[in-house]
């Protein structure tokens, strides 16, 4: 999961805060990057976008992949766009960004000294990643035809549909859901999910931040939730997983 902030700075000072994080540098040959750690393991990355490409401060999330090149290969033959790459991040691993049918827009991560997030579903890791989409079948069948056995970093990724969500998983586990939802104010997108001790305690610190609540906390099926948006607008949500 990474961030295209446009600045930085005003991006470490409000997750550090909010989020309890701590920072350490990441790879720099795509541009200024710092990786989020929670007691010394890494949970997210935070770049920069480049100025003037007219992009949104967004949240990416990244799906892991034996190969980026096949996996791309895979995003044009089931009718989706590449962005950018696949291209090597240093000696971390090979990345791509990529958008599916609808234009949600998502990263594929070929693993090299950097394997990923290592702390998941606790307090300031990342603890779900959600697409809310009009065609939630569609979206399903487009990520089923990409991250097949062949592309996913298992021989057992599949998607289960059940009334209006989608869930991906890999071996059994779930990794990321599809949600059906009857309109949209935006193009369909991917949004992360962090989960926190107290939503509403989280909730409630981040207009002092300088950022902003969406959603205010409600309980769902899935636990306690609410959806934020940080100072340059980036939209997440928090969790306290039920």
């Amino acid at each position: 999961m990474s961030l295209t902030a446009r600045d930085l700075g005003t991006a470490e000072r409000f997750y550090g805060s909010l989020l309890g994080w701590d920072f350490i540098p990441g790879t720099q040959e795509l541009g200024p990057y710092l990786r989020a750690v929670v007691g010394g393991l890494p949970v997210a990355g935070i770049g920069v976008m480049e100025a003037g490409t007219g992009m949104p401060v967004d949240w990416i999330t990244y799906f892991a992949a034996d190969s980026a090149d096949e996996a791309a290969h895979r995003v044009r033959a089931n009718g989706g766009t590449m962005a950018l790459g696949p291209l090597d991040s240093e000696k971390a691993g090979r990345l791509a960004l990529a958008a599916d049918l609808d234009g949600a827009v998502f990263g594929i991560w070929e693993a090299r000294e950097h394997p990923g997030w290592a702390l998941q579903h606790q307090p300031g890791a990342v603890a779900w990643s959600e697409l809310a989409t009009t065609g939630a079948r569609r979206a399903g069948n487009f990520y089923e035809g990409v991250f097949g056995s062949a592309a996913v970093r298992s021989d057992s990724a599949r998607v289960e549909r059940n009334q209006d969500m989608v869930v991906l998983t890999v071996g059994g586990r779930r990794v990321a859901g599809i949600r059906q939802v009857p309109q949209l104010d935006d193009r369909p997108r991917w949004r992360i999910l962090f989960a926190v001790g107290s939503v509403d305690e989280v909730a409630a610190r981040a207009p002092g931040l300088g950022g902003s609540v969406e959603q205010p906390p409600a309980d769902t099926p899935y636990g306690r939730t609410a959806l934020l948006r940080d100072p340059e607008g980036g939209p997440f949500g928090i969790v306290r997983m039920s």
